[in-house]
């Protein structure tokens, strides 16, 4: 959630920068709201301690209690009503985007940066299910539409990708981690994927438990409600991820580019507020670095402001080139939440002797969807970074 009081000491400037998220009205209702409660607030406790009477109160004090009885009753009621208000639209106004983010709420209104490789000049593109083994048909009589088997060798170089990347992020200094993939509504909460995004995700009712859709959730959570002593801490995560795609009918649906499971090399970083800049610019390089090493033509892009989900402040995409719908499509992200995630999952640390809110940043090292990029570039041949991992030089279906 958004700092409310230093917000409301700079309510002009927040504004201006929700306004290009679309939160400027949600602001403005909470700003009105948090106006209202704390007005009843010391007028609640004047009268509470009225109710405080030394000795056997006269007739004339019990006739005054009994006012005084009826009149907080009401106020009671009021703050009560403004006070749930008041945390609803809290949880639900978005992180206000870093000035540096460009204007629009599309994909096509992100900035690039830059572009490295030069895409493959193939005389017949070939799509990821015609060079790998990935059995669709199969999975559907299994699991229903947009899931899918990766079978054989494919499946060595999918598994191959994965060790690879977890080696890679170690190397950074970060920490391993299998994380769970089931968590309580507390993390989906404080990561901000509620409640705007709740009906993206799977969810067990009877035990109150959501698969997530990115081990972003319970990496941010691994410290909830801590106090931190050192900082920055670094994790990485490998972990099954699952997503409904409510919202994407229609778009991607052939093969393994956007299905309901998949598997993710996920990074996090836990930094101070001064640091988060050059962490966010420390992620990208080394989601660049390892797009560079498998040799997969990419282009980084900064995403439009009201393109952005409602805990991120900034997020780069790293596009990679996929020669079967010959344009780039995203292959990682990384964003800078600030301290929007960590304030809402109760996480500070010790800044000489002061309790502060640290900032949090995600970035994606793999997901399959880097191993369809592989295939489709490479015609089937495997790098020789993966061939050390057990991966076989070329895929065979």
């Amino acid at each position: 959630m958004i700092d409310l009081r230093a917000a409301r000491n700079d309510a002009d400037t927040v504004r201006a920068a929700l306004r290009r998220k679309g939160g400027a009205d949600l602001f403005d209702e909470l700003l009105a709201v948090d106006a209202e409660w704390r007005e009843l607030v010391p007028h609640v406790d004047a009268l509470r301690s009225r109710q405080k009477v030394k000795g056997k109160p006269t007739p004339e004090q019990i006739e005054e209690l009994g006012r005084v009885k009826v009149e907080l009753q009401e106020l009671e009621g009021r703050l009560g009503a403004a006070e749930e208000r008041r945390n609803d639209l809290l949880a639900r106004v978005p992180n206000p985007p870093d000035g540096s983010a460009p204007d629009g709420d599309t994909d096509e209104d992100a900035e690039e940066v830059r572009r490295w490789g030069e895409p493959p000049q193939l005389d017949e593109p070939h799509e990821h299910t015609e060079i790998g083994r990935f059995e669709m048909e199969r999975a559907a009589r299994v699991s229903g539409a947009r899931f899918g088997y990766i079978v054989g060798d494919t499946a060595l170089a999918a598994t191959a990708l994965y060790r690879w990347a977890l080696d890679k992020l170690v190397a950074h200094g970060h920490v391993p981690m299998i994380p769970p993939v089931l968590v309580r509504e507390e993390p989906m909460y404080g990561t901000g994927f509620f409640p705007s995004e709740k009906g993206d995700f799977y969810e067990m009712p009877k035990d109150g438990l959501y698969l997530v859709g990115t081990s972003e959730v319970p990496l941010a959570a691994f410290h909830m409600t801590e106090v931190l002593d050192e900082l920055p801490l670094r994790y990485v995560a490998f972990s099954p991820c699952f997503r409904r795609e409510s919202g994407a009918a229609g778009r991607d649906t052939r093969g393994m580019f956007r299905v309901h499971q998949f598997q993710k090399v996920e990074m996090f970083s836990f930094v101070r507020p001064e640091d988060s800049r050059d962490e966010h610019e420390r992620l990208l390089a080394i989601e660049e670095e390892l797009a560079q090493e498998l040799g997969i033509p990419y282009r980084v892009v900064n995403v439009a402001a009201g393109d952005l989900g409602g805990s991120a402040a900034k997020k780069y995409d790293v596009e990679g080139w996929f020669p079967s719908q010959a344009r780039y499509r995203e292959i990682t992200s990384t964003s800078n939440t600030t301290g929007f995630q960590a304030r809402r999952l109760g996480i500070r640390f010790r800044d000489d002797g002061r309790l502060e809110t640290p900032h949090t940043l995600n970035g994606t090292a793999v997901t399959d969807r880097w191993l369809l990029a592989i295939l489709e570039n490479f015609g089937g041949e495997i790098p020789e970074p993966l061939q050390r991992y057990g991966a076989p030089p070329r895929v065979a279906r």
